[in-house]
């Protein structure tokens, strides 16, 4: 086939409704249709399902699409599907169809129907299905999620290992490969296990410019401050990523119980219930998720507006993936990760009890995360490097170190000192290491090694340990120093390094944020970058969109994207044909479902005589337990508190401990009644006036600070009524 003389971009705007093609797409399309083995590395929303989409329909024969999920098949073929006016266009074939679904597709591959055919590595092993793809004209071999083959990848499925003996068994085509994962390993491993080892690589870079990235302090009102963002994206979809299965299930309930539309999802839940939920979510039929990391992989769902980390995520690579699935249709997409030092402390106790090797490597993980989560640089900035891309822009204009930048400050000197440290330790042991010998910190691994007696030892105990941090990780991102990420991440000096301590020049730092010391300010309201001429009919045709949805049992963003509709909203086109030029909106589409939008769009404009261009309080759920239910009902009534305690069962401090998890959690709790009882105005007033100046609520130190005229419990009592007078 002579690729020169296919215009794609005309074939592109046919199907698919695009005027133009995203990065590397059309170069990859045409290495594909020349019948070249190819290698696509592109980032999560970057467009790898168009690359083989766009070539299976062009060429002659059926292309075999190889996918680990069930769900992430279906919602392809739907997708596909409705870019054409024929069913049979696409078909899946895995172990959830029955012997008369089987024999359909079947049949449509045969009769040269269906260009693609998705296949889950499983099913492509079974000896009937080899053999009937035997009898199959086979355009190309796509293999989504590549990474799955690698062992070093973060996801490795051992069934993918045998997908080269399988192609050798059916027939040769070319193949092409595609993975959002960026380590030259898995990269080398892919290429040798699928037998490719001369495919025409393409790398796409990793930046998504549409995504926001933001870390805020994770404090005790973390449940509020997430109910209040959701609060601010009404009708918007999003996901809640928690570490625990029990966390996922909590949160859930209380943003159901602040009229948000939610649902759980995690590995723990039967799979019928977690296909139901998944299904909600892309039907509209639920607008968050909060989930666990085993969703996403399996959704195509191109408008979730906003990806919130309750916890800190294991590794950067992870925290990416996830982010990701925001803004995929290219609008809005922020990503808020919530971060305290406690939550790292326990993903550090987690390691425990692994093996050593395994153990350094989760550790290595964690610190490039905890280094993300408390730099002051352009976040966009570390998460490229970390994927071995260079961002030269020193604002990103869209993350909130550069929305808001803080004062740098000179380190010529401090880089010259950790430049020669490096080298002073043979470039041989790893970034806590050296700082702590600039520190002057005698381990016992430092005086094993003698490198107390080094110059540069305990010359840096003029600045902070974070400044330090901040130094040796600007170093890297300026590519004075290199991480040996395959060898345990020791640090080795480039020769840029070199050079720069031959001639040292001005180099700037800007200080590590310390997340002890913020405040927990509300957080900030971000405008979308939406811009709707007509905001009124944007909001019939999304609610059009849905019925239409509804009716074709199809997730709204199939019928058409959210671009779509605006473009929609701002152009009123008012026949199909016009509706053709719209972004998103090829011949298919708008045959198969222009019509209802047109119309609408037309009496829109009728009626309105258009001239055309061509107090919100946060409610947490009292837990699951009955107990917290009934102590909010029993002070309601002004029930004693001492009097619940001993109904409950339970001693008074543990009662203190169910009130105090109650009220931390955001419900406001009137206990007056009962310290009019047992306390002196003059005492809770003092107790009082404590909190409100201290800037901590630690018992201790209010204890040590109030001395010994008040007991543990007044003060606990006192505190109850600050929070929920004030912070609730």
């Amino acid at each position: 086939m002579d690729t020169n003389e296919i215009n794609l971009t005309e074939l592109l705007k046919q199907h698919f409704g695009f005027d133009t093609f995203k990065g590397d797409q059309e170069a990859i399309i045409r290495n594909v249709l020349a019948g070249n083995d190819t290698f696509v590395l592109m980032p999560t929303g970057g467009g790898k399902s168009l690359c083989y989409q766009l070539p299976s329909l062009i060429m002659e024969g059926t292309a075999i699409v190889i996918s680990p999920l069930i769900a992430l098949m279906k919602n392809q073929v739907d997708a596909i599907r409705n870019y054409s006016e024929e069913d049979g266009v696409a078909h899946f074939l895995n172990s959830s169809l029955n012997k008369a679904a089987i024999e359909q597709v079947k049949a449509d591959v045969l009769s040269g129907k269906t260009k693609l055919l998705y296949v889950a590595p499983e099913s492509l092993t079974k000896e009937e299905n080899v053999e009937f793809l035997r009898s199959v004209k086979i355009s190309f071999y796509a293999i989504d999620e590549a990474h799955c083959i690698s062992e070093w990848g973060h996801d490795f499925r051992p069934e993918y290992r045998k997908i080269r003996p399988i192609i050798n068994e059916i027939c040769q085509a070319p193949i092409i490969a595609l993975t959002a994962t960026a380590t030259h390993k898995v990269r080398d491993d892919i290429k040798k296990n699928l037998g490719m080892a001369n495919a025409e690589e393409f790398c796409s870079s990793f930046n998504r410019p549409n995504l926001y990235y933001e870390v805020r302090p994770k404090t005790k009102n973390v449940d509020s401050d997430i109910v209040r963002f959701i609060k601010t994206q009404e009708g918007k979809s999003g996901i809640v990523y928690c570490l625990s299965r029990k966390k996922v299930e909590e949160l859930a309930e209380i943003l159901r119980a602040n009229n948000i539309s939610a649902a759980a999802y995690h590995a723990g839940m039967d799979s019928a219930l977690r296909s139901q939920t998944q299904d909600d979510f892309i039907m509209e039929r639920v607008d968050v998720i909060v989930a666990t990391i085993a969703f996403g992989m399996g959704i195509d769902k191109p408008d979730v507006r906003y990806v919130i980390h309750y916890d800190i995520p294991k590794s950067l690579e992870g925290y990416y993936q996830e982010t990701g699935r925001g803004g995929r249709d290219g609008g809005e997409g922020r990503c808020i990760a919530f971060y305290s030092n406690k939550d790292l402390q326990k993903l550090e106790k987690f390691l425990e009890g692994k093996p050593i090797a395994e153990q350094d490597i989760g550790k290595q993980l964690l610190k490039e995360t905890t280094a993300y989560c408390e730099s002051s640089v352009c976040r966009r900035k570390l998460l490229l490097h970390y994927f071995g891309e260079t961002y030269k822009e020193e604002n990103c204009g869209n993350c909130d170190n550069c929305l808001n930048p803080k004062k740098q400050v000179e380190a010529q000197e401090l880089l010259c000192t950790l430049l020669e440290t490096v080298i002073a330790v043979k470039e041989n042991f790893k970034s806590d290491y050296i700082i702590n010998i600039i520190l002057g910190k005698e381990t016992s691994e430092i005086i094993a090694h003698q490198h107390d007696d080094l110059e540069t030892f305990g010359t840096g105990t003029g600045e902070e340990e974070k400044t330090w941090n901040a130094v040796l990780q600007q170093a890297l991102i300026s590519g004075y120093l290199n991480k040996d990420v395959e060898n345990y991440g020791l640090i080795k000096i480039t020769a840029a390094g070199k050079k720069y301590l031959k001639s040292p020049k001005p180099f700037k730092i800007v200080e590590d944020r310390d997340f002890d010391e913020e405040e927990n300010e509300e957080m900030p309201m971000r405008s979308s970058g939406t811009v709707v001429v007509d905001p009124a009919l944007f909001s019939m045709l999304k609610d059009l969109r849905k019925k239409v949805s509804k009716q074709h049992g199809l997730p709204p963003y199939v019928i058409f994207q959210d671009p779509s509709i605006e473009a929609m909203a701002t152009t009123y086109p008012i026949t199909i044909e016009e509706l053709r030029n719209i972004p998103g909106v090829g011949e298919g589409k708008a045959k198969r479902y222009g019509q209802d939008f047109v119309d609408l769009i037309r009496r829109h404009v009728e009626e309105n005589e258009i001239e055309r261009p061509e107090d919100m309080r946060v409610r947490t759920v009292a837990n699951k337990s009955k107990m917290k239910v009934s102590i909010i009902q029993s002070i309601d009534r002004k029930v004693a508190l001492d009097d619940i305690a001993v109904a409950k069962g339970i001693e008074f401090d543990e009662l203190l401990d169910e009130v105090e998890s109650i009220v931390y959690s955001g419900t406001k709790l009137n206990i007056d009644y009962f310290l009019e009882e047992v306390l002196d105005d003059d005492k809770v007033e003092e107790i009082y006036e404590y909190f409100k100046e201290s800037e901590t609520d630690d018992i201790e130190e209010a204890i040590d600070e109030l001395g010994d005229d008040y007991s543990e419990e007044e003060i606990r009592l006192v505190r109850l009524k600050f929070i929920s007078e004030m912070g609730n």
